[in-house]
């Protein structure tokens, strides 16, 4: 990453990090999409929810196979093309999939869109980290990953009316309009961040060889990204089919956990800025969500709907709390030559579990129940902790 001599902020980090926020929300909407037609799919056409959740993971299962190219491509060629590229792509693919009704079909070509909305998520982290000061970067990547959530919200809010109302189709042809102007947006107002100037003429040491540091940060964000999708899938399921919600109401529940997951993440970050530490605070992340999901699933198993509703919103604050963290931590400890290409690492470890919850969580529920399923998913964090490095590493 650039250094800097003091906390300034460039003018421009600014615009990055509005262009870089608003790319990665529109990818995760068209992401988040399908997850958002499992209901519709299951008390409708009559779907298991192990075939629902497969069609759901789709996008991420696509997303896996080409974060780390994304991430080379950004390390090479420079953030503003692959970023502009990946979500004119991705719209292409939204567009084409929105009146497919073959489902087969339908889940390649989500697998596709996902395998093209993978460019922000790489490439869009790493611009926003490139062109923020060190003891700034921990607030940057907080907003940053605002985008997540943020995605996940208005897909949670628009994604079930309006595919009830006109089709599952619809919520693809959105996608696809918002994602071809944000990519005329970004060709025209991404600048690529300035870079450190090479020392004599050797590559860059690979920092994956130097220590453990960044495999136990992706081993982490692994194990803690399996309760962000838990509750992300089935949260709206659980609500309205376990609980007797409306959809519409549980739809706006869970849409707000996610802006509340947004701010928290946003709070988070600043905290590790303030503490001067990424990993401490991933470690307090990860004791309160074996905590939340506890609860969660007590409360589920009591049959107390109003009291499940609140502590969804709080597990999924939680949930969504490490990544700006992780994202930092990865970007910072390998360094502005290799950090697109950690970044896609991280994020293949983080889909790679995101696509197993799908399926897995859903053939789970019926055996055990959705409160019995959370439980189990609190191992996930459980067993993240002792894996969580004791300081930060830099390059």
């Amino acid at each position: 990453m650039p250094t800097y001599t003091d906390d300034a902020v460039p003018r421009a980090a600014w615009r990055m990090l509005g262009l870089g926020v608003a790319a990665q929300a529109a990818g995760t909407f068209l992401v988040s999409t399908p997850v958002y037609l499992v209901p519709l799919l299951h008390e409708r056409d009559g779907l298991s929810l192990s075939r629902a959740g497969t069609l759901a993971a789709a996008p991420t299962f696509g997303m896996v196979l080409t974060l780390v190219a994304w991430g080379a491509l950004a390390d090479r060629f420079g953030e503003r093309w692959v970023i502009a590229g990946g979500l004119a792509l991705t719209a292409v693919t939204a567009l084409v999939a929105a009146p497919v009704d073959d489902l087969v079909l339908l889940g390649v070509l989500l697998a596709l869109g996902g395998a093209a909305s993978a460019s922000t998520n790489a490439a869009s982290g790493r611009v926003v980290v490139g062109w923020f000061p060190a003891r700034r970067r921990g607030l940057a990547m907080g907003v940053r990953q605002v985008s997540q959530p943020l995605g996940v919200a208005v897909a949670a809010v628009v994604v079930p009316p309006l595919a009830a109302r006109h089709g599952t189709g619809a919520p693809l042809l959105l996608a696809g309009a918002g994602l071809l102007v944000l990519a005329v947006a970004c060709a025209v107002g991404v600048r690529n961040p300035p870079r450190a100037a090479r020392t004599g003429t050797t590559a860059t040491p690979n920092p994956y060889r130097r220590d453990g540091f960044l495999w136990r940060v992706h081993a982490v964000s692994l194990l803690l990204v399996v309760p962000q999708f838990t509750l992300s899938t089935f949260g709206l399921v659980w609500l309205t089919v376990g609980l007797g919600w409306d959809p519409t109401v549980a739809g706006v529940l869970v849409g707000a956990a996610q802006f509340v997951g947004a701010v928290g993440r946003i709070a988070v970050g600043a905290l590790s800025d303030r503490v001067g530490s990424r990993v401490r605070v991933l470690r307090w992340v990860a004791v309160a969500g074996v905590l939340a999901l506890l609860v969660l699933a007590l409360s589920g198993a009591g049959h107390v709907p109003l009291l499940t509703g609140v502590v969804l919103v709080l597990a999924t604050t939680i949930s969504v709390a490490d990544n700006g963290l992780a994202f930092t931590s990865v970007a910072e400890a390998a360094g502005s030559r290799w950090a697109g290409r950690a970044l896609g690492v991280q994020n293949t470890g983080q889909f790679l579990a995101a696509s197993a919850v799908g399926p897995g969580i859903g053939a789970l529920v019926p055996l055990v129940g959705f409160g019995g399923a959370v439980a189990l998913v609190a191992l996930a964090p459980l067993a993240a902790l002792p894996l969580v490095p004791r300081r930060d590493a830099h390059a």
